[in-house]
């Protein structure tokens, strides 16, 4: 609290904007002083080792999915920009089907490696950096007989394609991606304070 009491006094005469005093100022001028983002950290508290464990675990987990799910963002900002250039409907439909083809040549095992909370979190991840849900990307770039049958997959094995990310409902999550350096996409328009514990 003593630090705190300490450079309120310096921060409020940075913050506090005085009128300048040339020869030149106009009367109602007023400074504006631009300021970098400071980053406040410490060393993590936990309220037990259990909350310690499944942070750890689940920070593992992302770092392993990551890889793909960059590769998935990647691949609808592709297909963003093609139908954004009027590619049409067959054309488009052969290029998802040739970058489909390349992506399962490329990850196919390791994707199957994954486990099931591996693959929950790639789910999630991918819906969190894109801003659109699976079930509506498959329903878009596929057709909507594969949205609905991966859909009702999905709901047989307790997870649902069609949830839009909500980033209140995953602050374990959010706090893993932020120290990871994946900042909570614009598109989101208020993000609470956050906390793990």
């Amino acid at each position: 609290m003593k630090f705190f009491s300490n450079i309120f006094p310096v921060l409020l005469c940075l913050v506090i904007v005085q009128p300048a005093t040339a020869q030149d100022h106009q009367p109602g001028t007023q400074l504006h002083v631009t300021m970098d983002t400071l980053r406040v950290s410490a060393e993590r508290e936990w309220a037990n080792d259990t909350v310690r464990y499944r942070y750890n675990q689940m920070k593992y987990y992302v770092t392993t999915v990551l890889p793909y799910v960059n590769e998935a963002v990647q691949l609808h900002k592709e297909l963003e920009a093609k139908t954004a250039e009027g590619l049409g409907r067959k054309e488009r439909k052969v290029f998802v089907h040739q970058r489909e083809e390349a992506l399962r040549q490329k990850f196919d095992a390791e994707v199957k490696a994954l486990n099931e909370t591996q693959g929950i979190l790639m789910v999630k991840l991918i819906a969190r950096q894109t801003g659109v849900n699976i079930h509506d990307m498959l329903k878009e770039y596929k057709n909507r007989f594969e949205a609905t049958k991966w859909l009702a997959w999905g709901r047989l094995n307790g997870f649902n394609l069609g949830r839009r990310y909500n980033p209140d409902d995953e602050i374990m999550l959010e706090n893993i991606m932020e120290e990871l350096g994946y900042p909570l996409p614009r598109f989101y328009e208020e993000k609470q304070i956050l906390t793990a514990n």
